[in-house]
């Protein structure tokens, strides 16, 4: 495909998603019936529409419009090239721009438009992050670096990138984890190298890792995984200790490569459902809540602009349910670790205040924070333990 073509296909699939389409069933349906575009057609199809929605606002005031055509105009004009040498009239290339397409579009006038978030939103993200807001934002609008986490019950760091490197995937250790990897090179090898496909590294961020590493685990503990998605976590605690370990979510088909990656890992998962959950109590229970993802939206970014007020408060009501749910579950000398892939303080700090504030008999051990202008994706985690003369 020429970059012309590639645009135009951009262009369509942008149009869908700006619809209401979701962007990666969208890619996978283009895929499907483009049979003629190859591994680095698709790859750099995809690097175009994920770049236009991460600066969906930025660049649709440059080009002019919310649409397939403004936002890759509007990129074209971020970054010096000609229009005209892409749209033009020639086969699969975009249509050759109108008189008004060429008087459209503006610089970026405002903040929450310069660093490509709601303006709804932009009041609440600097209330949470005061002076890194903007450095946040910023992280938020490039592609997110590729993290790998060695399975230190397989092999140590240096090991795994040796093996990794025999088959052209280079990393540089991370310092958010002791078992992070930052891959610098052979991104698109990892899933077909032999150290993916023996257990000996998994796909996960740096963030995610060191929430899984400040975890107070040891031998012999019982723990559960309140809301186990697709078990990044879960293996994450099984390679740092043998546990009698759990896995529940309220949409099972989340886990349903749990077992398969769990037997790559050599480790064991139960995998339960709530009233089995509900039958034990642990020494552990750790809820990786849902949350508005702000915290990953480089990976995801179309969810930066379907998030509304009312979804907000829909997820923060969630939230506070899932914690006074859990927290019955939880031994006497046990934790509650309470965790979300935000950087909003009100699903954060102030969610853990509101739940200490409904049961006070719990205390607040430990609070950890890790934002993406850092080199990760952004996470929170709280650590919970009930005072002594709790309930």
């Amino acid at each position: 495909m020429t970059p012309a073509a590639r645009v135009q296909a951009a262009i369509e699939i942008l149009d869908e998603i700006l619809a209401g389409a979701p962007a990666e069933r969208t890619l996978t349906r283009w895929a499907r019936r483009s049979r003629y575009a190859g591994s680095k057609d698709r790859a750099a199809l995809r690097d175009l529409v994920f770049d236009a929605l991460r600066c969906r606002r930025s660049l649709a005031a440059l080009g002019g419009a919310e649409t397939g055509r403004g936002l890759m105009l509007g990129a074209c004009r971020r970054d010096g090239v000609d229009p005209d040498t892409i749209f033009q009239n020639a086969r699969y290339a975009p249509a050759p721009l109108t008189s008004a397409e060429r008087a459209a579009g503006r610089q970026p006038e405002t903040a929450a438009e310069r660093l490509d978030i709601p303006d709804w939103l932009w009041p609440r993200l600097v209330a949470s992050l005061h002076d890194r807001a903007a450095p946040v934002a910023q992280a938020l609008r490039s592609r997110a670096p590729v993290h790998l986490r060695v399975n230190v019950a397989r092999c140590g760091r240096d090991a795994a990138m040796a093996v990794l490197a025999e088959d052209g995937v280079h990393c540089i250790p991370h310092p958010a984890s002791s078992a992070a990897l930052e891959v610098v090179r052979g991104s698109r090898r990892v899933s077909s190298s032999r150290a993916y496909r023996d257990g000996l590294v998994e796909l996960q961020d740096a963030g995610s890792q060191a929430i899984a590493e400040a975890l107070p685990l040891r031998d012999g503990m019982r723990v559960l995984d309140y809301c186990a998605g697709g078990g990044g976590k879960t293996l994450a605690m099984a390679a740092r200790a043998r546990l009698d370990l759990f896995a529940h979510d309220a949409a099972p088909s989340r886990m349903k490569n749990l077992p398969q990656r769990a037997e790559r890992a050599g480790v064991s998962v139960k995998i339960v459902d709530a009233a089995e959950a509900r039958r034990h109590r642990y020494d552990l229970v750790l809820c990786d809540v849902p949350c508005t993802g702000s915290g990953a939206w480089r990976r995801a970014p179309e969810g930066k602009w379907r998030l509304g007020p009312d979804r907000l408060q829909t997820l923060l009501r969630t939230q506070a349910g899932i914690l006074d749910e859990t927290a019955v579950l939880v031994a006497p000398d046990g934790t509650l670790a309470y965790a979300t892939c935000s950087v909003l303080q009100e699903e954060n700090h102030a969610q853990i205040a509101a739940f200490r504030q409904r049961e006070p008999g719990w205390t607040l051990r430990g609070e950890y924070h890790w934002l993406p202008d850092a080199g990760t994706d952004g996470f929170y985690l709280a650590l919970l333990t009930r005072q002594p003369d709790g309930p």
